[in-house]
């Protein structure tokens, strides 16, 4: 099997890698991470679904081709000049709210219905608010996070982080979990 042999990537995918080069946008989402998305909210029909770090898009597009019609999208990020990207290449995606918002602010506000995926990929929902964001799935819902492997241009002591909350998942007795040395090392966790 050759992993690397990815089909159907979305049709703005390259328009966006590119624009990630243009911009010096540094931390884009690997094409690995988007077709596990894809595959996963497939799994979920009418789903209720969140992003925690919009960036420029990239992961976004894979969520959304995973949807059905039934299903709505929530992604935010505190960054306008990216959130302004976003609004852009998905403007007339309906069932998509592109929020600009803090992310530990908006977790610790939200009141609505739960999810069925959160995808959790900036700080807050991941190494902050992270007993608030699980919270907010439903019983099946999966908490997905990447970049649990050590990557050159992590900050002095984020190791210590990754490996705290690596830890805090395994030791968990109310969520499944699953940790994949694929992609930049993703943890999936699925809520009893």
């Amino acid at each position: 099997m050759n992993d690397s042999k990815i089909i159907e990537f979305p049709k703005v995918y390259s328009e966006l890698e590119t624009l990630c080069k243009e911009i010096g946008f540094t931390m884009p989402s690997d094409p690995y991470i988007g077709t596990l998305l894809k595959t996963l909210i497939t799994s979920k029909p009418n789903a209720n679904l969140l992003e925690l770090g919009t960036g420029i898009g990239l992961s976004l597009s894979w969520m959304i081709a995973g949807m059905d019609d039934s299903s709505r999208l929530i992604t935010l990020d505190n960054d306008p000049k990216l959130i302004k990207v976003a609004q852009k290449y998905f403007e007339k995606e309906e069932k998509v709210s592109i929020i600009l918002a803090d992310g530990a602010e908006w977790i610790k506000n939200y009141n609505g219905e739960k999810f069925d995926l959160i995808f959790a990929d900036t700080w807050p929902g991941k190494f902050y608010e992270l007993e608030e964001t699980l919270a907010l799935l439903k019983r099946g819902g999966f908490y997905i996070i990447d970049d649990m492997n050590t990557q050159p241009d992590w900050p002095k002591g984020h190791q210590q982080k990754v490996n705290l909350l690596i830890e805090s998942l395994e030791n968990r007795d109310d969520f499944n979990v699953t940790k994949m040395n694929w992609s930049t090392g993703i943890i999936i966790a699925t809520k009893k």
